[in-house]
């Protein structure tokens, strides 16, 4: 006879608390129990399910190898139950109601604040909560329901996720205002060859201008590979390329303040064709409120008067 296992919901929530706050004390402290109630809950879960679904280990837990199968289906029931209570919620008070948004760093720019500005004066009784992640952070948050709309580089081929292409962002080759090539023009890449170049570092996940970028349009363009500094932060990059240190690929958006006020310059590149597509994130078949869909709305609307 076929066994089928019965997994409530408070163990579910105990299991992925546990998971997420690294061990059973801070668990209990997020739900609000004691120590001895969340261990019992995992264990009950254990049991049912037949197998341990954590390792203890001296500095937290880690979770075995059934807790990784069970982990993707549980986060993805909460976010259904999620959905369920945000439409109730929003049943019951029309649009008010927190919206939480993740968006890459690079992208919480200032068109994202006029949509903020904006949607605050038209929503005056929503809640909204903003997160910075990394591009395939920024999917998991909207997979595990953190998030109810996520601002990311490059599509996620995931299926219980919705991607919108909202632009593509062109690249620009930025410098010192002091660079002998700066606000000019010159034909190909190979003429920067033997420039320093900073780039964020390769980061499984990272989808932002990284070195396989720089060297992957220098390879096109026939030049070879370049010098090279890692830099993990975007504005560090920009005071770096100020203080002529090197030149960086920005789209231009990432750079306004600087150029505007004479702080970095570019250089035009005439057969550089290269450009991040800016991407909306939500996701598959999930429930969105009236104010999240005005968010998304809002969202296009400004990049299409970018």
């Amino acid at each position: 006879m076929m066994y089928t296992a019965v997994v409530d919901s408070e163990s579910l929530r105990t299991f992925l608390s546990v998971y997420r706050e690294g061990g059973f004390s801070a668990a209990a402290e997020v739900l609000h129990v004691t120590q001895p109630a969340v261990t019992h809950r995992v264990q009950m879960l254990e049991r049912e399910i037949g197998e341990a679904l954590f390792e203890r280990m001296s500095r937290g837990v880690v979770l075995t190898q059934a807790g990784r199968a069970l982990l993707p289906f549980a986060e993805r029931v909460f976010a259904a139950m999620n959905d369920v209570q945000s439409a109730l919620d929003s049943f019951r008070a029309g649009e008010r109601g927190p919206i939480a948004i993740a968006v890459v760093g690079t992208l919480a720019d200032r068109r994202l604040t006029r949509v903020l500005r904006s949607f605050a004066r038209t929503h005056a009784g929503v809640d909204v909560a903003l997160e910075t992640a990394t591009s395939a952070s920024v999917s998991e948050l909207v997979r595990r329901g953190r998030a109810d709309v996520g601002l990311r580089y490059h599509f996620d081929q995931s299926a219980d996720l919705t991607c919108e292409e909202l632009a593509q962002e062109p690249l620009f080759v930025v410098c010192s205002p002091q660079h002998p090539l700066a606000g000019q023009s010159i034909a190909s890449l190979r003429k920067l060859r033997d420039e320093r170049w900073l780039a964020f570092p390769e980061i499984p996940g990272q989808r932002e201008i990284s070195t396989a970028h720089v060297f992957g349009l220098f390879l096109t363009a026939g030049a070879g590979e370049v010098r090279w500094t890692p830099v993990d932060s975007l504005t560090a990059q920009k005071r770096l390329v100020e203080s002529g240190y090197g030149l960086a690929l920005m789209a231009r958006s990432h750079a306004d303040e600087e150029l505007a006020d004479g702080s970095l310059a570019t250089i035009h590149v005439r057969n550089l064709r290269a450009a991040l597509p800016v991407v909306v994130v939500t996701r598959a078949n999930g429930f969105l409120s009236v104010a999240t869909a005005d968010m998304l709305k809002s969202l296009r609307e400004a990049y299409v008067r970018r």
